[in-house]
């Protein structure tokens, strides 16, 4: 086996477990997908934005550094940077959505009925059951959210374990290697989340419908803390 092979293999093996374990990659998107009742085609068209953001957003740190011949051990030190960056806004992220879902849920009382081409209509009432209209459920600046948080968020074994390594061979090396470790870790970001929404969708949770905002909110803080307490 030729060391780009090697390579090669080692880029998918890396992508698949590293997006596989790291749970910020489709946890989110799962939780306010079903918080925000967004059909599949958008829950992917998003998942696969953020995946590009995120992947892009190392790929650009790393080839600037191989370009002006920066040390690997000062990338890494930037990635590790901007990994604790996106812990943090994954944290306050959480806890404004989580603020926003029990303001919503306070304020309004919601049910939910399928309709017959088995789409989920959510009508909202006051506290004091006047005023019956449908809930638009799409809080400002959510997928902006997300794509700040990917874009800040660093794949840290792509610049040091594959990059570097592939530039020595040539520039082909690298854009293969880095092009494989891109379709690997958004089609992996993509399965997860389309697992997890079928998943959400199967459960009974009519009943803290009204808490989908919240409950999605503390999903994503939780990302966060996992992400600063656990070494994923």
């Amino acid at each position: 086996m030729t060391e780009l092979n090697i390579l090669l293999t080692t880029a998918v093996t890396i992508a698949f477990v590293h997006t596989l374990i790291g749970i910020d990659h489709y946890v989110p998107f799962v939780a306010l997908s079903r918080a925000n009742s967004w059909t599949m085609k958008k829950t992917m068209l998003i998942v696969f934005v953020c995946g590009l953001g995120h992947v892009l957003s190392s790929v650009v740190l790393g080839c600037a550094g191989i370009a002006l011949s920066a040390g690997v051990s000062l990338l890494v030190d930037i990635e590790g940077i901007r990994g604790e960056i996106a812990s943090y806004f994954l944290i306050a992220f959480g806890l404004v959505y989580t603020v926003y879902g029990v303001r919503a849920a306070v304020k309004k009382k919601t049910h939910s009925h399928l309709t017959p081409d088995g789409h989920t209509i959510t009508h909202a009432h006051s506290a004091n059951g006047e005023n019956h209209e449908h809930a638009t459920k799409k809080p400002a600046n959510v997928f902006w959210g997300l794509f700040i948080l990917f874009i800040l968020g660093p794949c840290e074994p792509l610049i040091p374990v594959l990059m570097y390594p592939a530039a020595m061979h040539n520039v082909f090396a690298l854009v293969l290697v880095t092009v494989c470790f891109a379709i690997v870790t958004i089609s992996t970001m993509a399965v997860m989340t389309f697992m997890g929404v079928k998943g959400v969708h199967l459960l009974k949770i009519n009943a803290l419908e009204q808490y989908s905002h919240a409950l999605a909110g503390f999903a994503v803080f939780v990302c966060g803390v996992s992400l600063l307490v656990l070494p994923i």
